[in-house]
């Protein structure tokens, strides 16, 4: 269990009720540690306490004061605590009231996971303005579209004004540029007036390259384990108990002092833990006691490339106790029946066979032989829920990891690009869209960061030229030190007035409707779904039912019309919505209702949902 307090923010400056400013640093093996005013050049030694830890308590320090830490009377650095660094990564710390704001979401209660429908948002790109507030003026069309839950990408502070966040070396300190602490603060404010949960991307398995100045306070990171960043973050090692503490003090934090409803992990599998209990699970627990303090939920969901139940399980099943995963699987699978070639990690997915076993089995592989892996890989997945996996057509990653930040929109046609929103809408998982897709955003979403170091940005050029030889993509890789590649990545709100990108937007907006009204759709679970595929026909027909409610979805990834017949018997099957349908810019119109047995032509690259209830 955390030693610092769940209740309040230790580390750092931090104030109290009195005014004082309380601060507390860990530099174990520091001799001497002073805070260092800007203000008037002063400095106030901290007292040393147990376990490496400096404390003060002190009415010198003012909230907007700027500051610094001198170790052992020379070398001078921000805090690694700090929650603004308004000069950047480089520069001076400065002390905030974090308790300060007044909140008005008092009678907020967190939606269940159940219902989240998630919208990926990167504040930099998602408005012109790129920051917090420009974001509050869009929450109206995101209720309107039917999102339940805004995620956002990383904001730990970072090098420049241009970066996807998971370069932040300042775990604590909301990004300047978009509007700091109390801009973040007032943005989950106004989500939750809008009835919007919103999650926040965090990054635990590494540190940014550019500002990280954490080695030089304490043994944050280790040499026992290699990542792709380079040395592990220290959560097992010598003094691993501070990292710990560091870690899931950040983690409540967003909870308590940002009223931040769920946190979404970066790459947990790159996390080295081997102690008897995982820092994942050590933060689960102090959710779990925060929760019970202020009688707020909040949810842990991880991004996991291992298809390992034991992080999802709860902790009497021997599990972390993780309340959700990424699956990228069921994304792969997605991509590769649209069409898609299957190079790099998609070279392992079959179209069809591999979608509709994830629809069945979450994981695509349980135990199976990966060829790209070149082991067997995978466990099942059968007893866990539905809302402990989230699925969707595209993210981030999946759009700006490839060469040229290509969306879905750019790589089909607008007929696929509405069969792969059925498919995940229809899904008995947690859907989630990345900011654009639903009206066909053509902008792309390119990797783009503003590093200071020259060494390091030609460092980032040269690596992003050598992650698409596996790929065998020819042609160069825009630039991410160009601003020009940043501004292009920027949403084009215009769009949505104009065609056929309205006509999109309003399909999105029925079907998550539809989602959300239908039980066999909402209710998650798995147990009662089937699949029939076949990948000579590139057809899929999902059954779903809730009590006597039975959805049938047929999924069409051919080019050609198919004879498709469902085998479920009921009077009358009513449809609910079909991608063809002239009123979302197809060319077919598939009948309303169909009497006893449900025999269809699909059109091509189409989704349709015919239900036995006309609810």
């Amino acid at each position: 269990m955390n030693a610092l307090d769940i209740r309040t923010r230790n580390l750092g400056v931090n104030f109290n009720r009195d005014g004082h400013a309380n601060v507390l640093l860990w530099a174990p093996k520091a001799d001497l540690v002073e805070i260092f005013l800007l203000k008037d050049d002063s400095r106030i030694p901290l007292q040393k306490k147990k376990y490496g830890y400096w404390s003060l308590e002190t009415n010198a320090i003012e909230p907007g004061d700027e500051y610094l830490f001198i170790l052992n009377e020379k070398d001078r650095f921000p805090d690694p605590a700090s929650l603004a660094q308004p000069s950047g990564v480089h520069g001076a710390s400065e002390a905030i009231d974090i308790k300060s704001y007044k909140w008005t979401d008092i009678e907020w209660k967190n939606i269940p996971l159940k219902d989240y429908i998630t919208y990926e948002v990167h504040v930099g790109t998602f408005t012109d303005e790129g920051t917090f507030a420009a974001m509050i003026e869009k929450l109206d069309y995101l209720a309107d579209l039917g999102i339940t839950a805004v995620e956002i990408m990383p904001v730990a502070q970072f090098s420049g004004e241009r970066n996807w966040g998971y370069d932040g070396v300042f775990p604590f300190s909301v990004q300047n540029s978009y509007g700091g602490a109390h801009g973040l603060q007032q943005l989950v404010d106004a989500c939750h007036n809008k009835g919007l949960a919103v999650i926040l991307d965090v990054v635990y398995n590494h540190i940014g390259p550019e500002g990280n100045h954490l080695e030089n306070f304490a043994p944050y990171f280790t040499d026992k384990y290699n990542t792709p960043w380079g040395n592990a973050i220290n959560f097992d090692d010598a003094w691993c108990d501070g990292v710990r503490e560091y870690f899931s003090d950040n983690a409540m934090m967003w909870f308590r002092d940002f009223h931040i409803d769920a946190l979404r992990m970066d790459a947990i599998h790159a996390i080295k833990d081997f102690g008897p209990v995982h820092i994942l699970q050590e933060i689960k627990q102090d959710t779990d006691m925060l929760a019970q303090q202020t009688g707020r939920s909040h949810h842990l969901i991880v991004e996991l490339d291992l298809n390992d139940t034991r992080f999802i399980n709860p902790s009497d099943k021997g599990g972390f106790g993780m309340d959700a995963q990424w699956i990228d699987e069921f994304h792969h699978a997605l991509r590769v029946s649209s069409g898609q070639p299957k190079t790099g990690y998609y070279s392992d997915f079959d179209a069809i066979t591999s979608l509709a076993k994830s629809y069945e089995d979450a994981y695509v592989y349980d135990g199976a032989y990966s060829d790209h892996r070149k082991k067997k890989f995978g466990m099942k997945a059968s007893e866990n829920t539905g809302q402990q996996f989230v699925v969707f057509s595209q993210n981030h990653d999946h759009v700006g990891n490839r060469m040229l930040g290509e969306r879905t929109s750019q790589l089909i046609s607008a007929e696929m690009q509405k069969l792969l929103a059925g498919a995940v809408m229809a899904s008995p998982y947690l859907p989630m869209l990345f900011m654009g897709e639903e009206y066909g955003e053509t902008n792309p979403f390119q990797y783009f960061v503003s590093h200071t170091d020259p060494e390091l940005a030609e460092a980032v050029r040269k690596g992003r030229k050598k992650e698409f030889e596996a790929f065998h993509v020819e042609g160069e890789a825009p630039d991410p030190m160009a601003e020009e590649t940043f501004t292009n990545s920027k949403l084009q709100w215009d769009l949505i007035n104009k065609e056929p990108h309205e006509t999109m937007l309003g399909y999105y907006k029925k079907l998550i409707s539809i989602r959300k009204e239908q039980p066999a759709l909402s209710v998650l679970n798995r147990k009662d779904l089937s699949v029939e595929s076949d990948e000579k026909q590139q057809t899929i027909i999902l059954h779903r039912q809730y009590k006597m409610q039975e959805v049938i979805c047929f999924m069409n990834f051919s080019n050609e019309p198919r004879e498709v017949t469902a085998s479920i018997y009921a009077p009358v099957w009513f449809k609910l919505i079909a991608s063809s349908d002239i009123q979302w810019g197809g060319s077919d119109e598939l009948p309303e209702t169909i009497q006893e047995e449900l025999k269809l032509t699909l059109p091509p690259e189409s989704f349709t949902i015919y239900i036995n209830q006309n609810e």
